[in-house]
């Protein structure tokens, strides 16, 4: 799979930074440069999206893709990491918290879950449809209405234009992307035997995945933190990053 490291060489601490369902490591992009003063950090594209492509076969599951990303940590050199991830990506952690408790030091999971709820499922099944009767484009064009306040984007029309062009350009096989969304679709998870330390990331007005999901997670889990805020939609991070920057270090870096 491709990926970037970034950041310290000196022995500092690592942070792996897994994406949503778009897959991609460029969106961390706006954290990087914090994150980096501190640690080595490692961003990645998921297997079947962005640079690293390939196919994903039927049944592929989450549990696939934190397989994938520990094969990707045992070929770095990395026995143990923080880790943050974004809805689909926070799931990989769990799953990966789970399958190799040794690896994972602290986590930050920014609107995730331990099974997937019944709105979030509708809200795939509406973006599906979309992908398989209209095509690729209208499903790109639909996908900002489920991570952002339209508040958010009305200020940023141009630069929403630019990620809608640059999404269609390298849009992943519909396969690829039906089996992923079905990955998430099955997801069920128990944590309580996830002992990692978690910050739990949440915003009330994020429309695809319900806040009482995080506020479960977070109560599932035996060591976990909740930040719920008001504001922010699905891409919380994205809509604040020097918030989320700000409140990710501190979790880091808290004795």
């Amino acid at each position: 799979m491709y990926y970037e490291i970034h950041g310290r060489t000196d022995g500092a601490p690592t942070v792996v930074l897994s994406s949503g369902l778009g897959g991609a490591a460029h969106y961390w992009a706006p954290h990087i440069p914090a994150l980096a003063r501190d640690f080595r950090v490692i961003a990645y594209d998921q297997h079947g999206t962005g640079r690293s492509g390939g196919t994903v076969a039927d049944g592929y599951s989450i549990d696939d893709m934190a397989a994938e990303l520990g094969a990707l940590l045992d070929q770095i050199g990395v026995a143990k990491c923080h880790f943050i991830g974004h809805a689909l990506g926070g799931l990989i952690g769990l799953q990966l918290a789970l399958a190799k408790p040794s690896v994972i030091d602290r986590m930050v999971l920014v609107n995730a879950w331990i099974r997937t709820h019944p709105h979030t499922l509708r809200c795939f099944a509406i973006r599906k449809k979309l992908l398989l009767d209209t095509g690729a484009e209208a499903y790109v064009l639909a996908q900002p209405l489920f991570l952002y306040p339209a508040s958010w984007l009305a200020d940023r029309q141009d630069w929403l234009l630019e990620q809608d062009a640059a999404a269609i350009a390298h849009f992943p096989p519909t396969d690829t992307v039906l089996r992923r969304i079905g990955a998430v679709e099955a997801f069920d998870i128990d944590v309580s035997t996830i002992a990692a330390p978690t910050l739990v990331v949440a915003t009330r007005d994020d429309v695809l995945v319900p806040y009482t999901c995080s506020v479960a997670l977070a109560d599932a889990l035996p060591n976990a933190e909740l930040a719920l805020a008001d504001h922010g939609g699905h891409a919380c991070n994205i809509t604040d990053p020097a918030g989320f920057d700000a409140m990710a270090m501190r979790f880091l870096t808290t004795p």
